[in-house]
């Protein structure tokens, strides 16, 4: 996956960006790693690291504020669309979102978007099952144990 181009599309606003800035550390068929400076100057977020799970379906992104201190895990469930051809990976947002904080408090979002998205028909039945069975994977069990998983994973790749 050399020279490979990342790309994320999202359904709710439609819209696809050309992820041009971000730095990729590692990739291969299974886990491409990235850091990034956030896409729009903002006073919250500054910078990250992205652990894309090829087989997964999750794209887990560790936020830093602007001074460096971690501010949370934010977990997107997603499906990637790979161009072999062209050497670019798409990332589809299926809107259901999970933080994750410090503490290990977890918060889910954009249920709601999922609902319309599926009303709506921008998303099939399943890939509403794939996002639904996603969402729980990350909210099931151990979190503190899940999220040291994908640690471990970047640590391999950043140090």
């Amino acid at each position: 996956m050399n020279n490979l181009t990342l790309y994320r599309k999202r359904l709710i606003p439609d819209e696809c960006i050309l992820l041009k800035d971000d730095i990729i550390v590692h990739a291969d068929n299974d886990v491409i790693v990235t850091t990034w400076h956030s896409l729009k100057k903002r006073k919250d977020i500054g910078t990250g690291i992205s652990l894309y799970l090829m087989n997964q379906g999750i794209k887990a992104s560790k936020f830093y504020s602007n001074n460096g201190d971690f501010l949370y895990w934010y977990c997107d469930v997603v499906d990637y669309v790979i161009d072999k051809e062209q050497n670019n990976v798409t990332t589809i947002d299926l809107l259901a979102d999970v933080i994750v904080y410090p503490n290990y408090f977890v918060k889910v979002m954009d249920l709601d978007e999922l609902s319309e998205a599926h009303k709506t028909g921008l998303i099939n039945d399943d890939q509403l099952h794939k996002a639904l069975e996603i969402t729980n994977i990350l909210v099931s069990g151990d979190i503190k144990e899940n999220f040291d998983k994908f640690q471990v994973i970047i640590d391999k790749y950043i140090q």
